[in-house]
């Protein structure tokens, strides 16, 4: 079973479809930047990073590590000034009216079977204050992609088939240069944005072998959230991600999560078609730490192999965090 499955995967990524090769992150609501380059900086100057390992125990199997540094310069404005950031209540702080402006830079390396990807992503975020408890933000991200294919390593069914002649027993790299670019509307306890990925279609720049230049379609995404409390001590975090291109269609997920005193989580997610999924995690001072566990669902179902997700952020700049009171600070 597994070299049947892997063997399907394969080919289909050589037939065109890995160009496109859809990245899951389980922990979405944390790692919104990526998605969406309005929101770099929207939960303040943070660096952040998880690994993920899918279908643990499967050969070959994909194998993902992100990591990425934000810097808000509201963060900056207040911290001079105040030498820590206070996000109770009665603060004057507010990073939805503080400064406008943020900078981001995001790596992402995945393998999978015979293929390797890395992306960097340099992202601006700015926001216009529209009232009171209401802003805008847009962004902008300058986006590169490097994809290798090892041919010595695939594997399809018939082994002199003509159409993989110039891959099999080959190496073979393309390089893309693109535009993201997002638009969110955010209030204090809700976010609802949409972002183009791929904009020129990979027209801007790309180079490499020609059997790997495949058309590259835009990508559309579309993010949702909402926290509130419950009591002064609990409160419930909902987030949703929407995507979809040409080629790979659609994919929709959600997760629900309880938050007890702004420092412990547990919470669970669906993947339509895909996977069902736990979190749990835990805040500690400026330190974050989360894991999730994931298991194949619907289409994957075949796999009947799990993930395993582990998450970490860290506040650049000393944030007091409240634990009790009607405010839910978590995504």
């Amino acid at each position: 079973m597994k070299k049947i499955v892997l063997s399907i995967a394969l080919v289909v990524s050589v037939l065109g479809v890995q160009a496109q090769n859809r990245k899951h992150v389980a922990n979405f609501s944390l790692f919104q930047q990526y998605f969406n380059p309005s929101l770099t900086g929207y939960e303040g100057s943070m660096v952040k990073s998880f690994y993920r390992n899918q279908w643990t125990g499967f050969e070959d199997a994909p194998k993902t590590i992100f990591a990425s540094a934000e810097l808000d310069l509201a963060d900056m404005a207040s911290w001079k000034k105040d030498g820590v950031l206070k996000t109770n209540q009665n603060d004057s702080y507010n990073r939805q009216t503080g400064g406008k402006h943020a900078f981001g830079l995001t790596l992402l390396n995945d393998r999978f079977g015979p293929f390797k990807e890395t992306q960097v992503q340099l992202s601006y975020g700015a926001r216009v204050q529209l009232s009171e408890k209401l802003s805008l933000r847009w962004g902008t991200a300058l986006a590169y992609s490097s994809q290798q294919l090892d041919g010595n390593k695939l594997t399809v069914d018939q082994e002199n088939d003509p159409e993989f002649v110039d891959v099999i027993g080959n190496n073979g790299k393309v390089n893309r240069l693109d535009l993201n670019m997002g638009l969110t509307l955010t209030g204090e306890n809700f976010y609802v944005g949409y972002a183009m990925q791929e904009i020129t279609k990979g027209k801007l720049l790309s180079s490499g072998d020609e059997y790997l230049q495949n058309n590259v379609p835009q990508h559309h995404v579309v993010q949702a959230g909402f926290r509130a409390p419950v009591s002064d001590q609990f409160g419930v975090v909902v987030n949703s991600l929407y995507r979809y291109d040409s080629k790979l269609e659609e994919t929709l997920e959600g997760q629900l999560k309880g938050v007890y005193q702004n420092m412990f989580w547990v919470g669970a997610g669906y993947r339509k078609d895909l996977a069902y999924s736990v979190n749990a995690g835990v805040r500690l001072s400026q330190l974050k730490i989360g894991y999730v566990y994931e298991m194949p669902a619907g289409d994957a179902s075949s796999i009947n192999r799990n993930t395993n997700e582990i998450m970490l952020t860290y506040n650049l700049i000393p944030v007091k965090y409240p634990k009790y009171g009607k405010k839910v600070t978590m995504w």
